[in-house]
C-alpha cells in the first residue's frame, strides 16, 4: 500500500512548519495570529477554502550550485512538487546575487489538496559582478566539498517519485528530508562567513555554513493588512511595508507579502585561531502572504504599469471579477468571474524586497560584462528538468 503524493506532502509540510516553529518561536505567533485573522474574516472561499488557506504554507530554501539545485528537485519531486518559473533576483532593483525556482503541485487538483510550494534559490557564482575569479574557486571549492543531503535519501526520492512512498516507509522518509533542512549547530569559520558577507548576507547564509536551512516559512492569510496591524500590537517589529499590490476595494490580484524582522538568532563561531565561541546571526524571518486570482500576460502588463502609479490603481484595474474577466486580465475556471483561479507563484520584486528589508545593507555588485550564463533553459538544463510556465499552468487551469 502506497501514500498518496498529496498526503505525504502535507505531512512534509506540517514537518517542517512544526520545526521551524522550535527554531523560530515568532513564527509560531504568526501562524497563531494568522489564524486568528482568518478566523475573523469573511471568506466565500472563491480562493480557496478556509480550511486551505489556514493549512497553506511556502517555504523558502538557498543552495549553492546546480548539483545541489538537482537534488533538491529530486528531492522534492517525491512530494509531488515540480519546478516552476524561473527567478532572476539579480535584476532587482535591491540586486541579491541568486537565480530561483518555485517547487510546487502543477495539478489543480493536487493543489486544491496541499499547495506546499518551496521557493529556491541558488548562488549566481558565475556573476563577475558579485564574485571575483578568485572568490568565486574558493566558493565552488568550498560548495564542492559539502553535501547537503545524504545520497542514500535522494536515491529513495527519485524511487517514490517514480512508483510511490510505501506507507510503512512515509514517516521515516518524511522525517529525514525534514532533518535535512534543520538548522545547524556546526561552529562557523567567522573570517570566511565574513567575507561572504561583504559580497552579500545571503551569499553567506548560502555557502558561508556546511548546510542548508528553512529560511523562512510563510502562512497565507485573508486580510495582511489587518494581520501587519495585529502583530505590530503584540510588539512584534514588522518590516516598512507590505509588498506587491496595494490593498483596493476590487478583486485582490497576484500576491501581497510581508514579515516580521530577522531576528538574531545564537550561533556558533569559530575564529582564525581555531577557537570556538557565542554570536548570533539575523538571517531568518517570518512571513507572510496574501494571495488573490492570476493575471493573463495582459494582466500583468497592466500590473507592472500600475504599481509605477499605485495612487491610481483603479484606472488599471477594474473594480469587479465580471469586468476583470470580461477584458480578459485575470484568469477564471471555464471564463465563469464567480470562480477566481488562485495565483499560485511569486513576484520578484516582492521577494527580492522582502530579502533586502531584512538585511543590515545591500549586496554591492562591480560593474562587470560576465554576469553569467543564467535562463530558464540554463537552469532546466542543470537540473535536467522540465520547468513550467507559471502562464501554461493558469491557462489550463482556467479551461
Amino acid at each position: 500500500m502506497t501514500v498518496q503524493t498529496w498526503e505525504l506532502r502535507a505531512a512534509f509540510a506540517a514537518a517542517l512548519s512544526r520545526m521551524y516553529g522550535t527554531e523560530v518561536p515568532a513564527y509560531t505567533t504568526l501562524v497563531d495570529v494568522s489564524t486568528a485573522v482568518n478566523r475573523d474574516c469573511a471568506t466565500d472561499g472563491r480562493l480557496g477554502s478556509i480550511d486551505r488557506v489556514t493549512a497553506e504554507r511556502h517555504g523558502a530554501i538557498r543552495v549553492g550550485s546546480p548539483a545541489e539545485l538537482a537534488d533538491v528537485a529530486a528531492l522534492f519531486a517525491a512530494f509531488g512538487m515540480y519546478p516552476v518559473g524561473f527567478y532572476d533576483l539579480r535584476e532587482a532593483a535591491s540586486p541579491v546575487p541568486v537565480v530561483s525556482t518555485a517547487f510546487r503541485p502543477v495539478e489543480t487538483e493536487e493543489l486544491d489538496r496541499n499547495p506546499f510550494r518551496v521557493f529556491t534559490s541558488m548562488l549566481a557564482t558565475e556573476d563577475a559582478r558579485f564574485f571575483s575569479p578568485d572568490l568565486r574557486a574558493r566558493v565552488q571549492r568550498f560548495l564542492g566539498q559539502r553535501q547537503l543531503f545524504d545520497p542514500a535519501l535522494i536515491v529513495q526520492a527519485r524511487r517514490i517519485a517514480a512508483d510511490g512512498c510505501p506507507a510503512a516507509d512515509a514517516d521515516d522518509f518524511v522525517r529525514r528530508c525534514t532533518a535535512a533542512f534543520a538548522l545547524s549547530r556546526m561552529p562557523i569559520d567567522k573570517a570566511w562567513y565574513a567575507e561572504l558577507s561583504a559580497v552579500s548576507a545571503v551569499a553567506a547564509d548560502i555557502a558561508g555554513v556546511s548546510t542548508t536551512h528553512i529560511n523562512h516559512l510563510t502562512p497565507r492569510v485573508l486580510d495582511i493588512d489587518e494581520l501587519y496591524r495585529r502583530m505590530t500590537t503584540r510588539g512584534i517589529t514588522m518590516i516598512d511595508a507590505i509588498q506587491g499590490p496595494p490593498r483596493t476595494d476590487g478583486p485582490p490580484v497576484l500576491l501581497r507579502q510581508t514579515s516580521f524582522r530577522a531576528l538574531a538568532e545564537p550561533r556558533t563561531f569559530r575564529g582564525p585561531d581555531g577557537t570556538v565561541f557565542d554570536g548570533s546571526l539575523r538571517v531568518r524571518f517570518g512571513e507572510v502572504e496574501a494571495r488573490g486570482v492570476a493575471l493573463t500576460r495582459a494582466g500583468r502588463e497592466r500590473y507592472d504599469v500600475a504599481m509605477t502609479d499605485q495612487e491610481h490603481w483603479d484606472r488599471y484595474f477594474p473594480a469587479t471579477d465580471t469586468e476583470m474577466a470580461a477584458q480578459g486580465l485575470a484568469y477564471y475556471r471555464g471564463g465563469d468571474p464567480t470562480k477566481p483561479v488562485v495565483y499560485e507563484d511569486f513576484l520578484p520584486a516582492s521577494a527580492a524586497g522582502i530579502f533586502r528589508s531584512n538585511l543590515d545593507q545591500d549586496a554591492q555588485p562591480t560593474a562587470a560584462d560576465d554576469t553569467g550564463d543564467y535562463s530558464l533553459d540554463w537552469m532546466a538544463g542543470a537540473i535536467g528538468r522540465h520547468i513550467h510556465d507559471p502562464y501554461d499552468l493558469y491557462e489550463k487551469a482556467a479551461s
